[in-house]
């Protein structure tokens, strides 16, 4: 299952609400904050972690303030600030200039505590070269850093060189298969530098015949349930991806790859860091 969301004026409400639609066990949306404004809401039965894209700001959680959330002018200077909010909890967040911010979320049953990951806690996995055309920085937000502190929700962004792919090899997680393959479901959030790049999302079935190819633009947003998921982007265009993995069974992610493809996971460089640090 998959849908292709075109980038529109959400408003600061969510493009995927959890619950319901597509992907019920996904909360996904994007905060714009001018200078002093501020939003408060609850998300019933989700934890969720608000990455400063840009600007800076004041996350509350259930009354715990923290102060000056954000880094970064823009998303592509270094890593990004985040705050976990543990599931159903009250989060107000308050504007210190015009600052965006991408929400994530998961279904879970626990409730924890909320925690800051800073930017130098973002953990990074290069993967690829520009020598295999598949250059990239996978910098987990919410990952192994968040062990026995969150629920079954990874967070990451992704920057893919110009004219390179990534998730490749081809790969997938849709379905329970014990130790060789877990369940997550995913979105992808596609931003470009220059903003009038484009990409294009591949997703696949075994028997690579039923493929569904889109065309990607800034600000797109695309969510999916199972099948191969590669993806490419335009030459001269560097690409952004916020990326939401939600398991069904288990935190860690353990990815499959196409058997026709698997075997280029042993001759890029870094694709078995990156299984690890799923891990």
């Amino acid at each position: 299952m998959q849908q292709l969301i075109r980038a529109y004026d959400n408003k600061n409400k969510p493009i995927l609400p959890g619950g319901s639609g597509i992907l019920p066990k996904v909360y996904f949306n994007l905060l714009k904050l001018k200078d002093g404004e501020t939003v408060s809401q609850q998300v019933p039965g989700f934890e969720t972690v608000y990455v400063v894209q840009a600007g800076c700001c004041d996350i509350t959680v259930d009354g715990e303030t923290f102060s000056s959330i954000g880094r970064r002018a823009t998303l592509w200077e270094g890593m990004a600030d985040s705050v976990y909010a543990p599931v159903g909890a009250a989060v107000t967040v308050k504007a210190i200039g015009p600052v965006e911010i991408a929400v994530a979320g998961g279904a879970f049953d626990k409730k924890t505590k909320p925690f800051r990951v800073r930017p130098d806690e973002v953990e990074i996995v290069k993967v690829g070269s520009l020598e295999h055309h598949c250059a990239r920085r996978i910098c987990h937000v919410l990952g192994q850093n968040a062990a026995d502190r969150a629920g079954n929700l990874l967070v990451s962004e992704l920057f893919c060189e110009a004219g390179n792919w990534s998730g490749f090899p081809p790969h997938t997680h849709g379905t329970q298969r014990g130790p060789s393959e877990s369940k997550h479901d995913e979105v992808y959030h596609y931003r470009f530098n220059p903003g009038n790049g484009f990409g294009a999302q591949y997703c696949f079935d075994e028997e690579a015949k039923d493929i569904a190819v889109h065309m990607t633009r800034d600000g797109d947003t695309f969510a999916f349930s199972d099948g191969f998921h590669p993806t490419v982007t335009s030459p001269g265009h560097q690409e952004y991806v916020f990326t939401i993995l939600v398991g069904h069974n288990q935190r860690s992610l353990v990815q499959r790859f196409h058997g026709e493809w698997a075997y280029l996971a042993k001759t890029i460089p870094g694709v078995q860091d990156m299984v690890d640090k799923f891990k």
